[in-house]
């Protein structure tokens, strides 16, 4: 692929069963969809067999379309605990694939990027859907059937959106702590 674009993102919707991926371009300010998708992997019997799976269809997107950085939803808590062993084994394969390009990972709640994308933490799959499209103007036939490729569109653009945000960081509390913390700052006479 081409490069289009001056920074790509790769979002990663972890799942046994069925895994969404998406990658974002941007040029500037602006997102741009570029693919999204989903690993099959419910006619995988074997767990270990999903898991090679994941790598190896993970690290071969990450070869065909060169990622800067990767977005991926972080597992959140349930009541099966072998489920959560699971789901944590299948981030971890997409997350091996992505240090093996050494591509930085940042991990978001489930409540976080829903926030991000529609201003509600409690909002559903089909809503978080319903706005990306809005909002990356995507036209109706590229809309997956299965909402996990959506799910991993939305954690790459809470991903721009979050590092779109300027630094704010620790102010001083006191012109004297700002000195102290900037002293190369300070024009002296």
């Amino acid at each position: 692929m081409e490069r289009q674009y001056e920074n790509i993102i790769i979002g990663i919707d972890p799942g046994t069963n069925v895994m969404g991926y998406a990658l974002l371009g941007i040029n500037g300010k602006t997102p741009e969809l570029i693919v999204m998708g989903v690993l099959q992997l419910s006619r995988m019997e074997n767990h270990y067999m999903r898991l090679r799976h994941i790598y190896e269809r993970v690290s071969g997107v990450i070869e065909e379309y060169l990622p800067d950085e990767m977005a991926i939803e972080a597992p959140f808590y349930g009541k099966n605990v072998q489920s959560m062993l699971k789901l944590g084994r299948a981030q971890g394969v997409a997350m091996v694939a992505a240090l093996n390009r050494e591509i930085p990972i940042t991990e978001y709640e489930p409540r976080k990027i829903k926030m991000a994308i529609t201003g509600n933490g409690a909002a559903s799959k089909e809503q978080v859907a319903m706005m990306l499209q809005r909002i990356l103007n995507i036209d109706e036939s590229r809309m997956p059937a299965l909402l996990d490729a959506t799910d991993a569109l939305a954690a790459a653009l809470c991903h721009f959106y979050e590092r779109s945000k300027p630094f704010t960081g620790k102010g001083a509390k006191s012109w004297k702590a700002f000195i102290a913390q900037h002293p190369d700052r300070v024009k002296k006479n």
